[in-house]
Parts: structure tokens; sequence; C-alpha cells
């Protein structure tokens, strides 16, 4: 009996050849549709039309091909099985031994800007699907190709003697994979649409993530940790374009995540700003009249701390900004442009990677963080929104110097991104000292007053929760901050404002917590 293969991709990546072993090796005979069985044509390879082998002409403009009895009976039969032998000889049906499909580009055309609701509709594939998921369902004896990188692999097998039942299943799964993140990749861009923003049924939805793989990582936080990282490669990180330096690891994009949220908050419209991160907490931030102001700042805030760090910038790195950076070993740099002369000079730092992640670019992979716990994910609304500080309340009897308003934006938006118990003490646009992760709200801000020193005098002090009790209050009078700002919603807030009052510091109150955990 003739062995056939059905053939319809979109990605035409090494069709000829594997169309062209298929027939001259081992005896198959093709059938195509559409642009596929055009290729193979032009290529000089014996195809039947698929609408020549059942008889019936495409429909509906294309939407309708191979959605028909002769093909699917020869992908779903069984020819062990006696009645559906009988099947297939009263409609005269050959079994498909083979399918070759890969989808309509659905992701590609939804990722284009301006891209019409029409459109994406359009290139939703309805028969791919169909024939991959039959292929796979009945890979006992079917085998199905997915992926052109599955195509050495198979005709490998293919010349050893023979595609096992092992091998289908792999490629069944992989499959379903397949399928399954396409489906997937089509919900999220119909949830995503203005048209259903009233979504009554998000809230009992199952979560459902379309991610490419894009490659391993070395290994996770630990080296005997495995880790790949998923991703697309036209946003987020996956859109940055690494000019030096080894592999990005598993660590490094965690904390390079952490370092460019954290200087988001700062618009380049306003000043240069610059972050330096170690183990996902900002050690220094700063802003400056220029790149290598900002970053000197940023670097000197905790110089010893910096060492191996993280640094992020929120504009172009210059030739003279690299000036900050002599002397201090870091592990990643990031920025949305990296000039010529700033790249020619770090050129022989060769353990230094060096990102560059336009604004354009830097969008997360969804509107929900994910955590994974025991059996399951958490997942929240990104913490996101720009604060409002004409929502702010002035609970002190003093209120805020100009001066001291300007440092309580600062230190505010620098809060937001240090693990709780955040403490943060700032002046002049630059951390002082931070106090992150610890067990209590006092811990925390001895390490932020300890860290500032003398320069705790005059400077501000952020809290990303409330105060249970005046004893931070208190300490941070002590040691001369003259200005607090922190969300308020104690119990025992009439307790710090009365702590605030007696050491003549002025506190504001924002409504809104920001923990990090």
């Amino acid at each position: 009996m003739a062995r056939h293969a059905l053939l319809s991709v979109s990605d035409k990546r090494g069709l000829d050849d594997l169309a062209r072993c298929l027939v001259d090796q081992h005896g198959f005979t093709l059938l195509s549709s559409g642009g596929t069985a055009r290729s193979l044509a032009q290529a000089g390879l014996p195809v039947i039309p698929v609408a020549e082998h059942t008889g019936a002409p495409e429909i509906l403009g294309g939407r309708v091909k191979t959605l028909h009895p002769r093909i699917h009976g020869g992908i779903l039969a069984r020819p062990d099985d006696a009645a559906d032998r009988a099947d297939l000889e009263r409609g005269a049906i050959p079994p498909i031994e083979l399918v070759v499909v890969n989808l309509y580009p659905f992701q590609a055309t939804v990722a284009r800007p301006g891209v019409t609701w029409d459109e994406a509709i359009e290139t939703i594939d309805i028969g791919g699907p169909a024939m991959v998921r039959g292929a796979a369902k009945n890979h006992r004896h079917v085998s199905v190709l997915t992926d052109p990188d599955q195509y050495g692999p198979y005709l490998e097998a293919l010349a050893a003697g023979g595609v096992d039942a092992a091998y289908r299943r792999r490629l069944a799964l992989a499959a379903f994979r397949h399928t399954g993140s396409y489906d997937a990749a089509i919900a999220g861009w119909l949830a995503a649409q203005p048209e259903l923003a009233d979504d009554t049924d998000a809230d009992t939805a199952p979560l459902l993530l379309s991610l490419p793989r894009r490659q391993s990582l070395r290994y996770g936080e630990n080296p005997h940790q495995p880790a790949v990282w998923y991703g697309h490669d036209d946003r987020g990180w996956g859109a940055a374009r690494q000019l030096q330096g080894k592999e990005l690891s598993y660590n490094n994009l965690l904390d390079l995540e952490a370092a460019l949220s954290t200087v988001a908050r700062f618009p380049a419209t306003e000043a240069m700003a610059a972050v330096v991160v170690k183990h996902t907490n900002p050690c220094g931030v700063a802003v400056g009249t220029s790149a290598g102001e900002a970053l000197a700042r940023a670097i000197a805030a905790d110089s010893v701390s910096a060492f191996g760090g993280i640094v992020a910038l929120n504009g172009p790195l210059d030739g003279e900004a690299c000036a900050a950076l002599e002397g201090l070993f870091l592990e990643c740099l990031v920025a949305p442009a990296i000039t010529a002369d700033a790249r020619e000079q770090l050129q022989s730092r060769t353990n230094l990677r060096l990102l560059e992640l336009p604004t354009a670019g830097a969008v997360p992979a969804g509107e929900r963080q994910l955590r994974s716990i025991l059996g399951g994910v958490l997942a929240q609304q990104r913490d996101d929104d720009d604060d409002d500080p004409e929502s702010w309340q002035v609970v002190s009897q003093r209120g805020p110097t100009t001066e001291e308003w300007a440092d309580l934006r600062f230190a505010w938006r620098v809060v937001r991104h240090v693990r709780s118990n955040a403490i943060v003490v700032a002046r002049g646009g630059c951390t002082l000292g931070i106090g992150a992760g610890q067990m209590n709200r006092v811990g925390s801000a001895a390490l932020a007053l300890d860290a500032a020193g003398d320069g705790a005098r005059g400077a501000v002090l952020a809290s990303d929760g409330f105060f249970p009790f005046d004893d931070t209050v208190t300490e941070a009078g002590r040691r001369g901050i003259t200005a607090v700002i922190q969300p308020g919603g104690s119990r025992r807030d009439d307790e710090s404002i009365a702590a605030a009052d007696a050491a003549g510091m002025a506190m504001v109150c924002t409504g809104r917590r920001h923990f990090l955990h």
C-alpha cells in the first residue's frame, strides 16, 4: 500500500528537503493544500492537491480546505481495526502515515502594531489544529511533525528502520503542546481586547499561558537547580540586545528585572536616573543632570554593596558616564541605548553583560504577576500604577518644605521596590541608606539609618508600610530625620504622628502601601 504524507505548513523552513527525502528515499505520496502545495510544485516535487484528493474544492475563501472525511478518515483510521478498514475501503480513503502541519502565524500577526480585529481573526487556524490533534490522538499509527526542527530526527528514525511507538508518543506530546500554546495565545489576545474589558467570566476563567521556550539557563538560583527561560523575542528581556558578556543567568534576569522596574519609576523627561541592585534590592538610587552624575551618585550611595551589582539607567549610557564605573566590578548594565563611545570603553570588560533594552520593548509578559506555590500558582495585578501625590495627606503639625517634598516623592518611588519591611533614607535625589527584608520595621530602620550615618540629619525617611508603634519615628527623629512618608492606617497612627510632632518632623500619609514580598 502506498504511504501517504499530508503537508500543510505556515513555516516552510526545511520543507523542500523533507518532502524530497520522503518521496525519493521512502516512497511517500504527498498530499498538500494552498501555499504549501504551490511551494512543493515549484520545487519540482510530485504533490496531489487536497482538493483533488477529496474531490471538494476549497470554499469560503480558503477557510475550508482540509475539513473532509478523506482527510480526517485517513488520519484517524486504525489500520489494525476491521471496522476502520471497512470504512476506508468503502470511501476509498488511503491511510495517512505522516502529518506535517504548523499553524497560521497568529502570534506574529497580533504582535504587529495596528493589527485589526478582522486581520487577527483570519489568522486563527481551524483545519491545522484539527489535523494536528487528530494525528496526535492516533499516534499509535501516525507521526505528526509541528516544528521544522523535528524534520531531521524524524528522517533519521525512518532511515534507521522506522519510527517506533515511543517516538510517536513524544511527537504527540509536542503536537498537543503546539496546539495548546496556540489556543492560549488566542484566548490571551481576546481577553486583552477593549471590546472584552467587561469580561464577567475573568475571575472564574482558568489560567492560560503561551510563552515560547527561549533557552536553557546554566542553572537556577544555585548550581544544582536546572532552569529554563520562557518568553517572547519581541518584548521584555527577549527584546534586549546583549552587546557583550557571558550568557544571562537566572539570577541576572531576576536582578535586571528589579533594577529596571525601579529605574522605570523615574521618567527620563524629568531627570537622568540610575539604580544599583543586589539580590533584587536596590542598594543605591540617584538622579542627576547627566547619566554620569546619576550613575556616580547611585554607586557612591553604597559603594560596598555595589560590587558585583546590576545597574540600570533610564536614559542612554554615553562615554562620559563610563568614568563612574572605573574600578567597579559589575555583573550587568542595562540602558535604553548605549553609545558607540561607551561600547568602545567597556569592551575590554569581557565579563560585563551589557544590554540595550529600548523603552518600547520593556513591557511585561502579561498584566498579572505569577508566583508558584505548592499545588498551584498565585496571580495578582502588577503594582504598576503611578502614585497620586495630590491625594497624600500631611498629618503632622508642620508641613514639608519644598526640598522635603521633593525628597519624599523620590524616597516613595524607591521604597516600593525594596523588599518588605522596607525603609529608605534619602536626600537631594539620592538614597543614603536602605533597610530591606527584615522581620520587623525597627530592624529595617536601624539598617537604613546606620547606613546613612550623619547624612540622616536633614534627610527624609520612607516606609512601605505603616508604623504599628511610634518606635521607628522616635528613632528617626533622634537621628535627625526631618520628614517621614508612610501609608498610614495603623490603629496607633496617633502615636506616630505625636512622635513626629515632638521631634518637629513633617509626616505625610499616602493612603497606599507597597509591600514587596
